[in-house]
């Protein structure tokens, strides 16, 4: 019996060995078995999306309104970067470049400085910096590619969209990071958490209204500014965000903090805006016919239980372990984030129930218990789990559209053979 899950092949073979020192047999089933195995540990117990859901897909066309203020300057840059990629290069690829370029700058800066407190070597801020911008750079020109080579589709939008979600994690830590922000707990935790849940609301309200809109100041002029932070960090040292501001008397790193506090209120207000007024649906609901205040369930008990842990905590948890802390909640957040991206695309309502709360629930229901377990050993689990959920889930639904629509995710199919399945599916 043979079976294909997702870009895995998995097999349960019945054979007869005829000759007891074969080893080409014996080593073609034990290749089947990790395969096998494989495939069940990154793919869920069942299919992700629904036959109904998969149809809605196929129906969805990306919408998107307004133009930030860098974007004109910018475009002709990313016009000149995408010409010369090779047209064989999938947009998919470009992008989970990007974010892996992203993801391992700043992890190499979260090892220099686990709490947020220390002062890590000045190259890392430089190589930092130039992470974000190649992964600014390639996530603003894979859709361009994508048009370009003839191999845009629903997936390409969701794949983008997911890899942003898990880059809002890593680029609010890493900025917390360069400013030494860990020396005002509580300023860090909302410094990220309000990036995760702007981000979260972005798509929140392109879920009630269908359209993904854009502000003057948006995603391209915060990642600039953060660009020059960490590069502040790296000609100045820690001594420019730790310098007191004459008058007011506080420090440099806190004027970040508090244009993250102005610019979350702006930016929750015109989001807020769209959500009560912009539904697109019957009586004013969302896209998948919704209350368009059912998305706040999510992110609510995600944000609801990250507070009470860290304030409940009797070992500092997020004080000695922020960078893990915001990681372990940012994988949850992120796949939530994804799971909203999911139902907008396939209009469709959104679940509460989701194992990758999990983690979460473990370290509150730890707390709950007066800690019979260690805090931090259970935080690391949470992370693991956490991150594990996030990644299975995307694993699957990547992989079920990418069969439904007979196309790659890390590869651009020859255009005859793209010709050839439309006219397909057309007599079909």
């Amino acid at each position: 019996m043979t079976g294909y899950y997702g870009d895995v092949c998995f097999s349960t073979t019945y054979f007869t060995v005829s000759h007891p020192f074969s080893l080409s047999s014996g080593r073609s089933v034990d290749q089947g078995n990790r395969a096998w195995f494989l495939g069940r540990l990154t793919h869920l117990p069942y299919p992700p999306l629904s036959s109904a859901q998969l149809k809605r897909l196929d129906e969805h066309r990306y919408s998107s309104a307004g133009c930030s203020l860098l974007e004109p300057v910018m475009q002709c840059y990313w016009e000149w970067l995408v010409g010369h990629v090779p047209t064989w290069i999938a947009p998919n690829l470009i992008t989970i470049v990007g974010l892996l370029t992203n993801i391992a700058t700043t992890l190499v800066l979260v090892c220099y400085c686990p709490t947020a407190t220390e002062e890590a070597p000045q190259w890392t801020y430089l190589l930092c910096a130039g992470g974000l911008f190649i992964y600014q750079s390639l996530d603003a020109i894979d859709g361009k590619q994508a048009r370009r080579t003839g191999s845009s589709s629903p997936l390409g939008e969701l794949f983008d969209h997911g890899c942003d979600s898990l880059s809002t994690v890593f680029v609010v830590l890493g900025t917390c990071i360069a400013l030494q922000l860990g020396t005002h707990p509580d300023w860090m935790f909302f410094c990220c958490f309000a990036g995760i849940f702007l981000f979260y609301c972005a798509h929140w309200q392109t879920y009630v209204s269908g359209v993904l809109r854009f502000g003057l100041i948006d995603v391209t002029e915060v990642q600039v500014l953060i660009i020059v932070m960490h590069l502040l960090a790296a000609i100045g040292g820690q001594a420019f965000w730790q310098a007191p501001i004459p008058i007011v008397n506080i420090q440099m790193k806190i004027v970040p903090a508090l244009c993250t506090l102005v610019g979350a209120v702006l930016t929750c207000a015109s989001y807020f805006r769209v959500i009560f007024t912009g539904g697109v649906g019957k009586n004013g609901s969302t896209i998948a016919g919704t209350s368009v205040l059912s998305p706040i369930l999510h992110i609510g008990s995600v944000i609801v239980l990250a507070v009470m842990i860290h304030k409940k905590s009797a070992v500092q948890l997020f004080e000695r372990h922020p960078c893990v802390y915001i990681l372990a909640f940012g994988f949850v957040s992120a796949k939530i984030t994804n799971k909203l991206v999911v139902a907008h695309m396939t209009k469709s309502e959104m679940h509460l129930h989701d194992m990758a709360l999990l983690g979460p629930g473990l370290l509150f229901l730890d707390q709950y218990f007066n800690s019979f377990i260690d805090e931090h050993l259970v935080l690391w689990v949470a992370l693991v789990f956490s991150g594990f959920e996030m990644a299975r889930y995307c694993i699957s639904v990547c992989d079920q559209i990418a069969s439904h629509l007979n196309i790659s995710v890390f590869r651009i199919q020859p255009r005859t053979q793209l010709l050839q399945q439309h006219a397909t599916g057309a007599q079909s």
